[in-house]
């Protein structure tokens, strides 16, 4: 929204009959109005440092950005609207009054009226009085109803009123109250506390209005009416001190991000470089995002913390612009040093060895950064001529290795037709010469160069499955097997680029699956001794001695593909 639409719109609201319905609304489209202007002025100060950064004319704001012209049309609308409250008070006060009248008049009645006729021909007056009154003062409305139910049960009660009335209107008012008490727990569902409150002031005049109901169920009928009422009132009563704590705590907030600027000003004239500049430049800018996140506080004090919050903005960046001004002196030497780098970058724009190019031109940019800005006059220009070295060379990196990428698709294509070949070999009936083949197909898949990254695991997986299956095939003895898949392994690590790692960790792997098993044998070694003067404990030295033996072969195994490993 823009500050026409929001001025538009607060006309609207300000036009509405009901001017207290509408306050909410308007407070709401107060506050985005505020956000909205503080937002339009920081991004003013922000194209004015930008324009200064560039050494451009700053812009000018252009009005107030409509806040006369808003305050005006809501400074009518808060004018119009006191006096409806103002009205209401008072109307309020006249209602109390009237109210009290009434329960000096039902009193009279309870303790002087002795025809039962008359009494009850002025408790109906009264009672229709009592429910023609509007609202009274929320801080008076609990206790005057509280008075008015008490001596409406002492009409009821002492009066015999209730010998007058059918059984059937008795039962009738019981259902009528439990039908109000329904009504009272179905206001916890409604978030609206002015809803709630208006609900709960003619809940409680149909409950003062429903006739009496069976003496024996009425203490019943009577404690669940006012749990109900009661809890009501504490939830609105919570909810209004709530919201007063609430304010107090946006206060407090504001006052700490005050506190939190104000630190920041003070060291104003410690910033001796752009860079501790622009860090404290971001702070106070998180420190503004904050601030628009914390809501409102009472008015006048809200008015207070901002005022002062904007000035304390208003002198950082005053401070910062100054700051500038003064170090245009040593913004000539950032540019001649960024000049040398430039030409640099320039000499290796045209490189084809891209892993270390790549690595000097990040150099290069890091020591970039570490020059710190050039000035308005300087950095632009200098930025995008040291941007275009570093372009040039790093798009010309990109595509080579998008035309090996699809070198890398052309390799896919080719293990996959080999793989395919593989699964319908027949082998030949002698098993030296089969294994030869499968080793010839080995050499070959390893011969054919990398695939992309994400297909590398699964043709490598779908490969040995299909490998595996033949040599599952030739029926090897187990150290045969054991020996022919390592050569294979080995055959596909020697393939790839990153041999002399893989190679390197697989040694590691089985030096340490050789010291598993000697520490192993250790202990079993160890565990023999408890044997050695046991009547009945051979079959168990005997188990012992079973593991010693296995990890032995296992060791044995391991060393011998150390052995097949090139040194």
């Amino acid at each position: 929204m823009d500050a026409n639409a929001y001025i538009e719109k607060l006309k609207q609201l300000a036009e509405q009959e009901d001017l207290l319905g509408v306050n909410h609304e308007v407070n709401e489209l107060r506050s985005k109005f505020d956000d909205y202007v503080i937002e339009e002025e920081r991004k003013l100060q922000v194209a004015q440092l930008e324009a200064e950064e560039k050494g451009e004319s700053a812009p000018e704001a252009n009005g107030d950005f409509g806040k006369e012209e808003f305050y005006e049309i809501y400074q009518t609308y808060k004018s119009k609207r006191k006096e409806l409250v103002d009205q209401n008070k008072a109307v309020e006060l006249t209602n109390l009054k009237q109210k009290k009248d009434l329960i000096l008049r039902l009193q009279h009645v309870i303790s002087s009226e002795e025809n039962i006729g008359a009494a009850f021909a002025s408790f109906k007056e009264i009672q229709e009085q009592w429910s023609s009154i509007g609202a009274v003062p929320r801080k008076e409305r609990n206790d005057v109803q509280a008075e008015y139910s008490r001596l409406v049960e002492d009409f009821f009660y002492n009066i015999k009123i209730y010998k007058e009335l059918q059984d059937h209107d008795l039962h009738r008012n019981k259902q009528l109250k439990s039908d109000v008490i329904d009504g009272l727990k179905g206001l916890n569902k409604v978030e609206s506390i002015k809803e709630v409150e208006t609900s709960l002031r003619q809940l409680q005049n149909d409950w003062e209005n429903i006739g009496p109901v069976p003496n024996e169920e009425w203490e019943e009928l009577k404690g669940a009416y006012w749990t109900e009422v009661r809890s009501i009132y504490e939830r609105i009563n919570r909810f209004y001190e709530d919201r007063r704590s609430q304010q107090k705590q946006n206060i407090d907030s504001k006052k700490k991000l005050i506190e939190e600027t104000n630190a920041i000003v003070e060291r104003c004239s410690e910033f001796d470089t752009i860079k501790l500049w622009e860090k404290e430049t971001k702070q106070i800018l998180g420190i503004q995002e904050k601030w628009k996140s914390i809501g409102f506080g009472p008015k006048k004090e809200n008015n207070a913390v901002w005022k002062e919050f904007r000035g304390l903005c208003d002198t950082f960046f005053a401070a910062k612009k100054e700051f500038y001004k003064l170090k245009e002196k040593d913004f000539d030497a950032v540019a001649a040093e960024k000049g040398t780098l430039i030409e640099k970058a320039k000499s290796l724009q045209t490189s084809t060895d891209w892993n270390e190019t790549s690595s000097e031109l990040i150099k290069l940019q890091k020591k970039w950064k570490k020059l710190g800005h050039a000035g308005r006059k300087n950095e632009q220009k200098l930025w995008k001529e040291f941007r275009a070295a570093c372009d040039a060379f790093f798009n010309a990196r990109k595509k080579h290795f998008e035309e090996e990428e699809k070198q890398y698709l052309i390799n896919l294509k080719e293990k996959e037709k080999l793989i395919s070949e593989l699964e319908k070999l027949k082998l030949p009936a002698s098993k030296n010469d089969a294994i030869e083949k499968l080793k010839a197909i080995g050499t070959k898949f390893n011969s054919i160069g990398h695939v992309p990254r994400k297909d590398k695991d699964r043709i490598f997986k779908s490969y040995k499955k299909v490998r595996d299956e033949k040599y599952a095939s030739l029926k090897l003895d187990a150290e045969e097997k054991n020996k022919v898949i390592f050569e294979a392994k080995l055959d596909a690590l020697s393939s790839d680029t990153a041999s002399e790692n893989q190679i390197y960790k697989l040694k590691q792997d089985i030096r340490k699956e050789i010291d598993h098993w000697q520490k192993e044998i250790l202990q079993l070694e160890n565990n023999l001794g408890f044997f050695a003067n046991s009547k009945g404990a051979n079959p168990l030295k005997d188990q012992v001695q079973q593991k010693i033996d296995a990890a032995r072969v296992k060791i044995e195994e391991a060393k011998a593909k150390l052995k097949m490993i090139p040194k």
